[in-house]
């Protein structure tokens, strides 16, 4: 039986708990700067993360973990001013919450603060629940985040699906229960067998939001840059390209610069 989907002016933290408990599927993607995240705004998009892969896509490195607390909040500044209906969410960088709870809460306050950001999201269970309370205790919402965590790529030394072992699976669960308990509003889970993603999200009353785990879970989440094929030589299987920019960006910028070296751009009806 479906469910009649219901007409959100803004979505709040309370929103996406609602559509999980109606069956309503919850639509995320990453955005990292003011144009972008006005297109997926008013696309009808729930949850704008503005994602520490700001680090990949908008600054060329290998990884998640260089990019600093200061830009992460420049970027999220951009992206609050342009949207009028989603949610957004801002990771906490490397090195901003991992060794001192007051850390985590000071990153927090900054980024709440300095960016008018909703909320924000922090890789790790277990291992980070005190940073994870304080920052609650503040009455800042928390987005949970299992599983293939890239800001621990050094310690992992791989991006393969994680979880697929039953000792991780069952710490997962034990986790994801725990982030639950002590507040957290969302989980995200990344790259986890399809299985285990939707026994999780089957045993939460928070929303579970996927990333290469699966249709069982509440909601998806992509980085807008690839699923708009603008990063084409990434491809893993969970990616759908929904678009492919980067060929038909390439075509626009050789047809600019054939237009200007051959004298045909400007015309006279783009001169004044």
């Amino acid at each position: 039986m479906s469910v009649a989907k219901k007409e959100y002016k803004r979505i709040t933290v309370k929103s996406l708990v609602d559509m999980k408990a109606n069956g309503e599927k919850i639509a995320m993607l990453t955005a990292y700067d003011y144009s972008m995240a006005k297109i997926v705004d008013g696309a009808g998009v729930d949850v704008i993360l503005v994602g520490d892969s700001a680090s990949n896509v908008m600054a060329g490195h290998e990884t998640t973990l260089p990019i600093t607390l200061d830009q992460m909040i420049y970027h999220a500044s951009g992206v609050v001013r342009a949207i009028s209906r989603s949610l957004v969410v801002v990771d906490l960088p490397f090195g901003s919450y991992q060794s001192d709870p007051k850390e985590a809460l000071r990153s927090a306050i900054r980024i709440m603060k300095e960016s008018g950001a909703h909320a924000v999201k922090l890789e790790g269970g277990k291992e980070v629940k005190d940073s994870i309370k304080r920052i609650l205790h503040a009455g800042i919402p928390v987005m949970g985040h299992l599983g293939l965590t890239p800001q621990s790529i050094y310690k992992f030394g791989t991006y393969t699906v994680r979880a697929k072992e039953e000792q991780e699976a069952e710490k997962l669960k034990a986790d994801a229960l725990l982030l639950e308990r002590i507040g957290c509003f969302a989980v995200v889970l990344e790259k986890v067998p399809a299985k285990l993603a939707k026994e999780v999200a089957e045993s939460l009353t928070i929303p579970v939001i996927g990333i290469g785990a699966g249709n069982g879970v509440d909601g998806q989440v992509l980085v807008v840059h690839d699923m708009l094929g603008m990063t084409h030589e990434f491809n893993p299987r969970f990616l759908r390209r929904y678009a492919d920019l980067h060929a038909e960006m390439t075509t626009a910028f050789e047809n600019y610069t054939k237009d200007v070296k051959n004298k045909s751009f400007p015309s006279d009806e783009e001169q004044y």
